[in-house]
C-alpha cells in the first residue's frame, strides 16, 4: 500500500475513534438535536464544542422591583432577625444549660442574701440580736451550701446513684426524732425542727425532697432497663408507699406547704416515667382528697384559703399577712423605694425576711427587682428542662425532671402567695429567703444539675476543647487531615 494511503487511513481511523468517544461521553439532549448528514471530523467538532461552550454564560435571573421598571438589590434581613438569629445560635450551644444552671442558681443566691441582710435587720434588733444576726447565719449556710455545690458538680452520676439510699434512711430516721419529745422542737406551731445546739436548728424535712428525688430516681431508671414500667404496679410500687411515708412524717408535724412540694415531686417523677392517664389521675384524685379532709378539718389552714384575694385585713386580723405582702409590693412602684428602705418590714409584715421576702423585694427593688427576680427562676427551670430533655441517661433525666419539679413548684407557691393568688403554704422561696435547713438541699440539688449538664456529650467536649494545650493540639491534628490542595 501506498505512504499516502497508509497515513490517509490511519487519520480515518483515528477520526472515528475520538467520534465514537465524543458520542460516548456527550449528554443525552445532544444525540437528539444533532442534525443527521455525515458527521464531521472529530477534531473540528470537539473544537467548535469548546468554543460554544466558552463563549456562552451562564443566564442570571433578574428580580425587579416593586414597579417592575428595573433591577432591584437583595433585600437585607433586619437588625432585629439578625439579633434574633445569634440569640437563638447561642440558646442552642452545648454550654447553655450549663451556664444558666451555674449563673441563675449564684445570682439568686447572692441576691437572696442581700435581701435577707435588709429585710431582717429590724427583725433582729425587735429580738435584742446584732442587726447582721440573721445575715451572718445566712451567709455561713451558703459558704457551706457552696461548698456542697462544687461537690455535687464534680461527683459522677454513679456516686450520686449510690448516695440515694443512705440519704433516704438517714432522712427518715431524722424526720421520726422530730416526733420525739424532747427531741423535736416546734416552731411556729410546726413540729418538724431539731435543735443542733446553739443559734442552730435542722428541718429533716427539707432534706426529705432531696432525698425522694435521688431515690426514686434510682429506682425508676433500674425499672426501666428492666422494661417494668409498662406495668402499673411496678411503676406505683414502691415509689408512692415510700412517698406516702414521708408525707405521713411530714404531717404529724403539721408542715402542709413541704407536704405539697413532696406531692408535686411525686407527681413530676410520675409524669416524667409515662404513667398512664388513668393512673395519673387516679393518684392525683386520692391526693386532692387527702388535701381537702386536711385543710376543712383545720381552722387556720381555712383561715389561710379565705385570705386569697383579699384586699383588708378583716375585723380579726386574720388576713394581716396577706394583706400587707400586697402593701408592699404596691408601694414599691417600677424601682422601688432603694434598698433597705422598706416601711413593711419594721413590725408590719410578718416574716419578711423568710416566707415574704419576695414582698420586701418588690417594696425596694420595685417591678424591676421583681422582675429580674422571676426571669433568674425562669432561666433555672428552662435549663433543668433542657437538661432532662436531651439526655439519655434515664437516672439524669428522672433527677434533673424532680429537681426542676421542686425548685420551680416552690417558688410558684411561694410567690403565687405573696401576689396573693394562692394561699400562704409557709413555705421559702428557693436560694432566696432566709433559712439554712432549706439553702443547703436547694444548692446540692443545683450542683446535680451542674453535674448533669456537664455530662452532656457536646457540652463535655466543649469543656475538653476549653482545656489548656488541647485547642492547639486538636487544630494541628485537623490540619495534618486535610488533602495538600484545600485550603
Amino acid at each position: 500500500m501506498p505512504a499516502d494511503e497508509s497515513s490517509a487511513a490511519r487519520g480515518t481511523d483515528r477520526s472515528q475513534a475520538t467520534a465514537a468517544i465524543s458520542r460516548a461521553f456527550a449528554p443525552p439532549f445532544l444525540a437528539s438535536v444533532r442534525p443527521a448528514g455525515p458527521p464531521a471530523p472529530a477534531g473540528l467538532a470537539l473544537r467548535g464544542r469548546l468554543a460554544a461552550g466558552a463563549g456562552r454564560r451562564p443566564a442570571v435571573p433578574r428580580s425587579r422591583g416593586h414597579d417592575g421598571s428595573g433591577p432591584r438589590t437583595p433585600r437585607r434581613s433586619s437588625g432585629l432577625r439578625r439579633m434574633y438569629e445569634q440569640a437563638r445560635r447561642a440558646w442552642d450551644r452545648p454550654l447553655t444549660a450549663y451556664y444558666l444552671i451555674l449563673g441563675a442558681g449564684l445570682l439568686i443566691t447572692a441576691l437572696g442574701l442581700v435581701m435577707v441582710y435588709s429585710a431582717s435587720m429590724i427583725k433582729a434588733l425587735e429580738l435584742d440580736k446584732p442587726g447582721t444576726y440573721f445575715f451572718r447565719k445566712q451567709f455561713l449556710a451558703a459558704v457551706i451550701g457552696s461548698v456542697l455545690l462544687v461537690i455535687a458538680s464534680r461527683m459522677p452520676v454513679k456516686l450520686h446513684r449510690a448516695l440515694a439510699y443512705p440519704l433516704l434512711m438517714g432522712t427518715v430516721f431524722l424526720m421520726v426524732l422530730v416526733q420525739v419529745p424532747g427531741i423535736g422542737m416546734s416552731v411556729n406551731g410546726n413540729q418538724n425542727w431539731l435543735y443542733l445546739g446553739g443559734p442552730f436548728q435542722l428541718q429533716p424535712s427539707e432534706f426529705g425532697k432531696l432525698a425522694l428525688i435521688l431515690w426514686s430516681a434510682d429506682l425508676l431508671a433500674r425499672k426501666q432497663d428492666k422494661r417494668l414500667l409498662t406495668q402499673w404496679k411496678h411503676m406505683l410500687v414502691p415509689l408512692v408507699p415510700v412517698a406516702f411515708m414521708l408525707l405521713g412524717l411530714i404531717m404529724l408535724g403539721g408542715d402542709m406547704g413541704t407536704a405539697i412540694i413532696l406531692t408535686a415531686i411525686l407527681f413530676g417523677l410520675l409524669w416524667l416515667a409515662g404513667a398512664p392517664t388513668r393512673l395519673f389521675a387516679g393518684v392525683l384524685a386520692v391526693a386532692g382528697v387527702l388535701a381537702f379532709l386536711l385543710i376543712k378539718t383545720s381552722p387556720n389552714r381555712m383561715s389561710r384559703l379565705s385570705c386569697m384575694g383579699v384586699s383588708e385585713p378583716g375585723p380579726d386580723g386574720s388576713c394581716w399577712q396577706a394583706v400587707h405582702g400586697i402593701y408592699a409590693l404596691a408601694s414599691g412602684g417600677w424601682f422601688g423605694s432603694g434598698l433597705g428602705a422598706s416601711v413593711e418590714k419594721w413590725g408590719q409584715l410578718p416574716e419578711p425576711h423568710t416566707d415574704f421576702i419576695f414582698a420586701i423585694t418588690g417594696e425596694e427593688l420595685g417591678l424591676a427587682g421583681t422582675l429580674s427576680v422571676l426571669a433568674l427562676f425562669a432561666a433555672l427551670g428552662y435549663a433543668g428542662i433542657r437538661v432532662a430533655g436531651r439526655t439519655e441517661d434515664p437516672f439524669v433525666r428522672y433527677a434533673a425532671g424532680g429537681v426542676t419539679t421542686w425548685i420551680t413548684v416552690q417558688a410558684v407557691i411561694n410567690i403565687g402567695a405573696v401576689l396573693g393568688l394562692l394561699p400562704i403554704a409557709g413555705v421559702p422561696l428557693p436560694l432566696f429567703s432566709y433559712g439554712g435547713s432549706a439553702l443547703l438541699p436547694t444548692m446540692f440539688a443545683v450542683g446535680l444539675l451542674i453535674a448533669f449538664a456537664r455530662e452532656e456529650p457536646a457540652a463535655k467536649a466543649a469543656l475538653a476543647m476549653r482545656r489548656p494545650g488541647v485547642r492547639w493540639k486538636t487544630m494541628r491534628r485537623r490540619v495534618k487531615k486535610r488533602p495538600s490542595g484545600e485550603r
